[in-house]
C-alpha cells in the first residue's frame, strides 16, 4: 500500500478545497500586482492577461449556448406551437433578467474601482449595499411580472392557441427572478475581483442543471416544465454563488467584528451607473418587444422560426459577451488605480479581438445552421426560414462584437449614459423603423435585414464612443 492510500481522505479534500482557493487568491492578487506594476506591462503580458480573463468566461457562455440548443430542442420536440409560446414572451423575461443586471452592474464597477485601488474593505461595503438592494429591487420585479403574467401574450398579439401555454411559463419565469437577481450580482461580483474561474464553472454548472431537470418537468408540464426547470437550476446555483462571495471569496468573505456602514454615496453611484443601463434595457427589450408584434401576425411558423434563429446566433455572440465581462474588469481596476492609459490599451485590444472571434463565429454558423436547426426542430418550414433569416444577420456579426466589447469597457469606466443614448438611437431610430418598412414586403427576412443593418450602425456608434472616453 502506497503512502497516499494511508492518508485520510478528509485531508485530501482539505488540500483540494485549499489548493482551490489559493488558485483563485493568487489569480486576484495577479491581477493586482500587473496592473500596478511600473513599468505597466507590455503587448504580450496584456494579451495573454486578457485571454486568462475572458476565456472562462467564454467557455462558460458558449457552454449555456450549447445546454441553451439542447433546451430549445426538448421544447421544440413538442411542435411549433410549444417553442413559439415561449418564443412570444422572451424578449419580456429578457427585459427582466437585463434589469436585474443592470442592478448588479451599477454596484460591481464600483466595487472593481475600490479593489484596484486596494480599498478591499471598501469593495465589502459596495457588496453589502448591493445585495440590500438587489433583493428588494428584484422582489418587486417578480411581484410585477406575475401580476402582468395572464394579459401579457394578448397585449404581445400571440395566437389564441399557445396564450396559456406562454402565460404559465412567464409566471413561472417571474417567480424566480430573486435568484436571478442574486446569480447576477455575486457572479459580476466575483469578476470584478478577477476571480473568472468560479462563476464560470457555476454558470455552466446551472445549464447542466437546467437540462437535467427539465428532462424531468417537461415530461410531465410541457412547456411550463420547461420554465420550472430553469428556475430550479437557478436556485440551485444562487445558494452556491452566495456561499462563494460571503464565505470562501479571499476579497468579500464575512470579516470577525467588520461592521456595515451605511454609505448614501454607493447608492448614489450605482443609481447613476444602473439607471443607465436600465434604461438601455428597457429601449433594446422595449424594441424586441415591438419586433415580436411585427412578427407575430405573419404566424406561428415565422415566431417560432424567429426564436430558433436567436438562439442559434447566440453561439456568435455570446463569446463577445465573455470579452466583455473581462475588459469591464480590466478597465475598472486599472482606472482604480489610476492608470487610464493602461485602461485605453487593455479595452482597443479586447475590441480587436472580440471582433476577430465573433467574425470567425459568424462565418462558422453561415455555413452550420442547417445542421444546426436539424438539432433544434423537426418543422422543416421552421429550419427553412430559419437558415435564411440568420444568415442574414451573420454579416453583421464583427461590428456586433465591437458594440458588445466597447460597451463592456465603458461600464468598467463607470460611462453608462451615452451608450444607453446612442442604443436608444441605433435601434429604434434604425432597427424598428426599417423593421416596419420591410416586413410588409419581405416577411421576416425583412425583419432581420434591418436588424443587421442596425448592428453595423451600433458598432460603429460604440466603437467612437470608446475611443473618445477611453
Amino acid at each position: 500500500m502506497s503512502h497516499a492510500e494511508n492518508v485520510p481522505m478528509r485531508h485530501v479534500r482539505k488540500k483540494k478545497t485549499l489548493n482551490g482557493q489559493n488558485h483563485e487568491k493568487n489569480m486576484e492578487q495577479e491581477l493586482a500586482r500587473i496592473i500596478r506594476q511600473e513599468p505597466e506591462p507590455d503587448r504580450k503580458q496584456k494579451l495573454f492577461l486578457l485571454c486568462r480573463m475572458s476565456v472562462p468566461s467564454i467557455l462558460s457562455q458558449i457552454t449555456s449556448i450549447i445546454m441553451q440548443y439542447i433546451d430549445a430542442a426538448m421544447v421544440g420536440g413538442l411542435g411549433a406551437a410549444a417553442s413559439a409560446s415561449i418564443g412570444v414572451v422572451s424578449t419580456s423575461t429578457w427585459l427582466l433578467s437585463g434589469l436585474c443586471s443592470a442592478v448588479s452592474t451599477g454596484f460591481s464597477v464600483q466595487s472593481s474601482h475600490q479593489i484596484g485601488a486596494g480599498n478591499k474593505e471598501g469593495a465589502r461595503n459596495v457588496l453589502r449595499h448591493g445585495m440590500i438592494t438587489a433583493i428588494l429591487i428584484s422582489s418587486f420585479l417578480a411581484l410585477f411580472g406575475a401580476s402582468v403574467s395572464t394579459a401579457l401574450p394578448v397585449w404581445l398579439k400571440a395566437d389564441p392557441e399557445i396564450r396559456e401555454q406562454a402565460s404559465g411559463y412567464f409566471l413561472v419565469f417571474a417567480c424566480s427572478l430573486p435568484f436571478v437577481q442574486m446569480n447576477s450580482i455575486c457572479s459580476l461580483m466575483l469578476q470584478s475581483s478577477g476571480n473568472m474561474r468560479t462563476p464560470s464553472i457555476l454558470n455552466a454548472s446551472m445549464c447542466l442543471l437546467d437540462v437535467g431537470f427539465n428532462w424531468i418537468f417537461i415530461r410531465h408540464f410541457g412547456v411550463i416544465g420547461a420554465a420550472l426547470g430553469t428556475a430550479m437550476a437557478e436556485v440551485t446555483i444562487a445558494c452556491i454563488m452566495i456561499w462563494e462571495v460571503f464565505v470562501k471569496s479571499p476579497v468579500y468573505r464575512c470579516r470577525k467584528g467588520e461592521k456595515h456602514r451605511f454609505d448614501a454615496g454607493i447608492l448614489s453611484r450605482a443609481f447613476r451607473l444602473g439607471v443607465p443601463m436600465g434604461f438601455e434595457h428597457l429601449v433594446v427589450c422595449g424594441a424586441m418587444i415591438v419586433t415580436t408584434r411585427i412578427i407575430a401576425p405573419i404566424g406561428t411558423t415565422a415566431v417560432a422560426a424567429n426564436s430558433f434563429a436567436v438562439t442559434a446566433e447566440s453561439f456568435c455572440y455570446m463569446p463577445g459577451y465573455g470579452i466583455a465581462a473581462a475588459i469591464s474588469a480590466l478597465v475598472g481596476q486599472s482606472l482604480g488605480a489610476g492608470k487610464k492609459k493602461l485602461a485605453k490599451s487593455f479595452s482597443n485590444m479586447a475590441v480587436l479581438s472580440g471582433a476577430a472571434v465573433m467574425g470567425i463565429a459568424g462565418g462558422l454558423m453561415f455555413f452550420l445552421c442547417p445542421f444546426v436547426f436539424q438539432i433544434l426542430t423537426p418543422d422543416l418550414q421552421v429550419r427553412k426560414s430559419a437558415v435564411e433569416v440568420l444568415r442574414i444577420e451573420l454579416f453583421a456579426e464583427p461590428l456586433y462584437g465591437v458594440s458588445i466589447i466597447a460597451a463592456g469597457a465603458l461600464r468598467g469606466a463607470g460611462d453608462s449614459l451615452i451608450p444607453s443614448l446612442l442604443n436608444l438611437i441605433s435601434i429604434w431610430g434604425v432597427r424598428i423603423s426599417l423593421s416596419v418598412m420591410l416586413a410588409g414586403r419581405w416577411g421576416l427576412r425583412g425583419v432581420w435585414a434591418a436588424m443587421a443593418v442596425e448592428l453595423c450602425v451600433r458598432g460603429l456608434l460604440l466603437l467612437i464612443r470608446q475611443q473618445r472616453k477611453l
